[in-house]
């Protein structure tokens, strides 16, 4: 078997050389003399001797990825036993756990201790570094030397400012040879990035899913994402399942995505490919949803998650993943572009990215959208905020939402997004405890619950809705929400309405009616005492609205305010100074509710469950971003009406202020509901929601959950 294609060859030559030069270096620092260091100053020594140790550590990892990348390549993994794998994988991932991070040269405090002026850069190198185990695996020989070589550059930055007599090359230096490796190589992976994103012949993760043997858990190590006990416990569950029972949950999944199309009268037939996500471990689930998939005409497109700063890695994980090797880890890095981000990368981006998408606009007008399967009940994570990670100026905040809303511009021009569509549902992890197969059979049943139960009842909130002026929202006990809630005027009720009837389709399961609230008026204080977004638990998350604006924000998380603060800024309005009220919505999945207190996983729920147990606001965009005038309908026949706000008007002569390029939904619980009403024109009122319990008739079904269950 040749070891590299054709047109590889050149790459190939390239990391020869690399791995040559960096075996040169390894022995030549392993036993390198002490005599340099004794013309030094001690503290000269002292950082000299440091960064001896710190390019031993990143050289000793670059060679381990040159043995892989062939080990790989000669297809020799497929003998090997499951315990080599977790062997192999373990050591791959050793040096980001937990056990071995705090004292380690990705942990970005370390670095600054030993490396001073030059740790955070190095500490952003010895990270991008880690990308080598993805290019290995998927044979992107590339994408595997860049990274060598940009090691080896630096390396030599030092090496020659040694030669001259100096302490060390100017910090500067360092950061140059970072911004132009970024600038120079993001063409290469930007390219790759969208064309996994849209063409199927980017088949690396698709070939696992429909050929790999599932009886065997090896199948798992085949992506080189990290693999813990979870993911083979969860490959070990679903295996056992009987068959009917994984057809129910590929057919749920799929079917959701295809309403998706039928109630948005959005054409499925012009479509050919779908984006599919997942956690690892679904792997016999996703099996059978490619093949429901492929009956509607879609071939899957499956990509892993951003691993690079080239491919704009942050916080969020989206594609195929597996385990979080160090949540902390993801955390202090989050930011990393901070160290290059300037107008002049953004622009070049910006630019290699419409270029990137005219190149496969042909398979991009024909793809769906997202298909997510995502997971629940993973291991809690309260960050430790560092002082010396990376973090973006303000400047460079503006410059990241100037790139995000640019960036979702240029998508929506190729993935249009009046012809696409979505869905998502989500499933328990074996890390949620004991009663684990309790939980993922009360999820499958919440996924399947009465699609005409709850699209009847919902349609009675939405006729008391459609009376109102504006609605109004207070919490009880420990929360201090108190909301005024403005809605769009009806023209024709008999046509109109201001609520979208959302069941069992792009969001599983069922339970909410949403609409776009008008921004002018709208205002209070939306406050929850525990939420979970984006796998970060928030504590005493506290919003203040005027004219539907986020005007001010905090939590309770750490003891700093400023902390608090922060965290709320990144996070939750991501970098955004404020952020408009795109969405209210009244969850009314009381089901789902008395479940997660009966099994005690309220904490653990994702938001796409949460969401369905109480009202929830979103920050960012309207749920109809970029599809604004394509003409929805609920069941009865009616046009939503509210598909924008006074920012989204904008978008045709001014669509960089438009769009915020994010939505986060956050839920109060039935149990800290004090009132949501429907206020008319005239003041008078319509109670839906009092203490906790529906109160509107026509919904006493709703409550038989509550009664009985609590």
């Amino acid at each position: 078997m040749l070891l590299y294609r054709e047109e590889e060859k050149i790459y190939a030559e390239r990391l020869e050389l690399a791995e040559g030069r960096i075996l040169e270096l390894l022995e030549e620092l392993s036993g390198e003399a002490e005599e340099r260091n004794e013309k030094a100053g001690a503290a000269a020594a002292d950082c000299r001797k440091a960064l001896r140790r710190y390019f031993g550590s990143q050289f000793s990892f670059c060679n381990v990825c040159c043995k892989l990348n062939k080990y790989i390549r000669s297809d020799d993994e497929a003998s090997d036993s499951l315990e080599e794998m977790r062997e192999l994988n373990r050591g791959l991932y050793e040096e980001m756990l937990p056990e071995n991070y705090a004292a380690g040269w990705l942990n970005p405090a370390v670095c600054q201790e030993k490396l001073g002026e030059y740790g955070q850069l190095l500490c952003v190198l010895a990270a991008e570094m880690r990308a080598q185990i993805a290019a290995c695996y998927e044979r992107r020989a590339q994408e595997l030397v860049i990274r060598q070589e940009l090691l080896l550059e630096v390396y030599g930055a030092f090496e020659r400012a040694f030669e001259e007599g100096a302490e060390g090359p100017k910090a500067e230096e360092i950061r140059e040879i970072l911004y132009w490796y970024v600038s120079d190589y993001s063409e290469v992976v930007m390219d790759r990035r969208v064309s996994s994103q849209v063409d199927p012949a980017e088949d690396f993760c698709t070939k696992i899913v429909m050929e790999a043997d599932l009886s065997d858990n090896r199948f798992l190590y085949a992506y080189g994402e990290y693999v813990t006990e979870q993911e083979e416990k969860m490959a070990d569950y679903l295996r056992g399942l009987p068959e009917e029972k994984i057809r129910l949950i590929a057919d749920t999944y799929t079917e959701g995505y295809r309403m998706g199309f039928v109630l948005g009268r959005k054409d499925l037939s012009k479509k050919k490919t779908v984006n599919i996500r997942y956690h690892l471990g679904f792997e016999r689930i996703i099996r059978a949803a490619v093949k429901n998939f492929e009956k509607m005409g879609l071939k899957p497109v499956i990509y892993r998650q951003a691993v690079s700063i080239l491919e704009g890695k942050g916080i969020h994980r989206i594609g195929v993943y597996g385990a979080a090797p160090n949540k902390q880890f993801d955390y202090d890095h989050k930011e990393d572009i901070g160290l290059v981000l300037d107008k002049k990368l953004v622009n070049r981006k910006l630019e290699l990215l419409k270029s990137s998408f005219e190149e496969h606009k042909e398979w991009a007008f024909v793809h769906a959208g997202p298909a997510v399967m995502e997971i629940f009940g993973e291991a809690d994570f309260t960050p430790e905020n560092k002082e010396c990670a990376v973090k973006l100026t303000e400047k460079q905040q503006k410059l990241s939402v100037e790139y995000a809303s640019g960036a979702g511009q240029i998508t929506n021009a190729y993935i249009k997004g009046e012809e696409r569509s979505f869905t998502i549902i989500a499933f328990p992890v074996p890390d949620i405890g004991e009663r684990f197969e309790e939980i993922f059979d009360e999820t499958i049943c919440l996924n399947t619950l009465d699609y005409n139960l709850y699209r009847d009842i919902q349609q009675r909130i939405i006729d008391a809705l459609d009376e109102a002026e504006y609605c109004i929202i207070k919490g009880m006990g420990k929360n201090r929400t108190n909301m005024k809630v403005m809605l769009h005027k009806l023209t024709d009720r008999g046509s109109q309405t201001n609520f979208e009837n959302c069941v069992a389709d792009v969001n599983i399961p069922v339970g909410e009616v949403f609409t776009s609230p008008l921004l002018a008026g709208t205002e209070g204080t939306l406050h929850v005492t525990k939420v979970f977004l984006n796998e970060l638990q928030y504590e005493n998350l506290e919003l203040t609205f005027r004219d539907g604006m986020v005007t001010d924000y905090t939590c309770t998380n750490f003891e700093s305010e400023a902390e608090n603060r922060k965290l709320v800024r990144d996070t939750v309005l991501f970098h955004h100074d404020s952020l408009p009220l795109g969405e209210f919505a009244i969850g009314t999945n009381t089901t789902a509710y008395v479940a997660a207190k009966r099994l005690r996983i309220e904490d653990k729920l994702p938001i796409l469950i949460a969401e369905k147990m109480g009202p929830h606001f979103a920050v960012g965009d309207t749920c109809y971003s970029h599809a604004e005038d394509v003409a929805v309908y609920n069941p009865d026949g009616k046009e939503i009406i509210a598909r924008d706000n006074e920012k989204s008007l904008v978008r045709k002569e001014h669509p960089e202020q438009a769009y915020f390029n994010c939505h986060t939904d956050i839920t109060i619980p039935y149990d800290e509901l004090g009132e949501v009403s429907a206020v008319r024109a005239d003041g008078s009122v319509e109670v839906i929601i009092e203490e906790g319990r529906f109160v509107l008739p026509g919904c006493e079904a709703l409550n038989e959950p509550l009664l009985s269950g609590l």
